[in-house]
C-alpha cells in the first residue's frame, strides 16, 4: 500500500497469512505509518524456562486515515500484538515499526509523542476532574517543574471538543458514567498528539448504543485527523463495519489479514471461534456474522442468534 496520506482509503493489500510480508515496505516506497513483520514474541515463567505462549510470526500494515481491527478468541495474542505496537514489549525477532522506526527503541518521550495507547482500565491514583485528566496527556510535550502552556490548554480542550466531552471538564472522574469517561480517556490520548492510537477492548464496559457510538467516533477522526487507529475487540459486526482492514489471531498464530470480507469466511471463523456461524453480506457490502444453535435451528428454523 502506498504511504500517501491523500490518497483514498482501500484497505487493499489483500488478505495473508501469518507468514506473508507486507507491500509497501520495499526499498524506495514511503514508510507506512505501521510496519510489523515478521514479528514473534514468547512469555516464560523464567528465563530458563520453555515459552507458555509464544505469538507470531505476524506480519501487517496500517497507514493513516486506516482503522484495523484485532480479532481472536481469548489468550490469542490480542493484547500482547498491542504492546508490541507500543513499544512496550521488544520482539524476540521480526520488526514492529512506526514511520520508518522500531517501536522498542523510540525514546520514550518520543514514543510517548507519537503513540497513544489506551488500556482497558485506567485506574486514578488521586482524585482528578476531566480537565486536569486530560492534561496528563501533555506531559510528553513539557518540562520537568513547568506548567501548562497555553499551547496545552489548547490541544487539551480541543480534544474535550473532538470526543463531545467539552461540557464534563468541570466533573470529577470518580463521577463519570462509563460512556463519558470513555469520551475522557480518549480525549487525553488526543491531548497527546498521536499518530497511532491504540485501543485494547475499548467497547467493554459500554452497551450497544456506546459501542456504535465511540466505533464511529473513531473512524472519524482517523478519517479527519490522519491517525491510524488499531483496535483489539470481541465485536465481530461493529469491526467488520468500522474497519479497512482485520488481523484475526488464534492462540498466537496469525490466521488472516485483509479486508473484512477476506477474513471473514464461515469456515476460518468457525475454526477461531469454535462455534457454529454464518456469515452474511449486509446492505453496506460489510459481512455480518450470526451464530447459528443446532438445537434452536431444529426447533425453529431460521434463528439465529447475533454474537454481539
Amino acid at each position: 500500500m502506498s504511504g500517501d496520506a491523500d490518497s483514498a482509503r482501500s484497505g487493499g493489500a489483500g488478505s495473508s497469512a501469518s507468514g506473508s510480508i507486507p507491500p509497501g515496505s520495499g526499498p524506495g516506497q514511503n514508510p507506512a505509518r505501521v510496519l510489523v513483520e515478521q514479528a514473534t514474541y514468547a512469555y516464560a515463567a523464567t528465563d530458563r524456562d520453555a515459552p507458555e505462549f509464544t505469538l507470531g510470526p505476524i506480519s501487517f500494515e496500517g497507514d493513516r486515515r486506516e482503522v484495523i481491527s484485532i480479532l481472536g478468541p481469548n489468550a490469542s495474542g490480542k493484547s500482547t500484538m498491542l504492546k508490541l505496537l507500543a513499544g512496550v514489549l521488544k520482539p524476540l525477532s521480526g520488526r514492529v515499526q512506526i514511520d520508518g522506526s522500531d517501536a522498542s527503541e523510540l525514546d520514550p518521550r518520543v514514543r510517548a509523542q507519537r503513540v497513544a495507547l489506551v488500556q482497558q482500565e485506567s485506574a486514578l491514583l488521586f482524585p482528578l476532574r476531566v480537565w486536569e485528566y486530560v492534561l496528563q496527556g501533555r506531559y510528553p510535550y513539557g518540562r520537568r517543574l513547568r506548567f501548562q502552556s497555553a499551547q496545552d490548554c489548547r490541544m487539551a480542550e480541543n480534544a474535550l471538543l473532538q470526543v463531545g466531552a467539552d461540557d464534563l471538564r468541570d466533573r470529577w472522574m470518580e463521577q463519570l458514567s462509563g460512556g463519558e469517561k470513555q469520551r475522557v480517556i480518549l480525549a487525553r490520548s488526543l491531548a497527546q498528539e498521536p499518530s497511532l492510537l491504540l485501543l485494547d477492548e475499548p467497547t467493554q464496559h459500554l452497551d450497544i448504543g456506546g459501542k456504535v457510538e465511540l466505533l464511529r467516533r473513531l473512524r472519524r477522526l482517523a478519517d479527519e485527523n490522519r491517525f491510524t487507529v488499531i483496535v483489539v475487540t470481541h465485536e465481530l459486526n461493529l469491526a467488520a463495519e468500522f474497519s479497512d482492514r482485520i488481523v484475526l489471531l488464534q492462540k498466537g498464530k496469525c490466521m488472516r489479514t485483509g479486508e473484512p470480507t477476506e477474513v471473514y469466511q464461515r469456515d476460518l471463523l468457525e475454526q477461531v471461534f469454535q462455534a457454529p456461524l454464518e456469515v452474511h453480506l449486509s446492505v453496506t457490502g460489510k459481512p455480518r456474522v450470526l451464530v447459528r444453535d443446532p438445537d434452536i435451528a431444529a426447533a425453529r428454523p431460521g434463528w439465529t442468534i447475533d454474537p454481539n
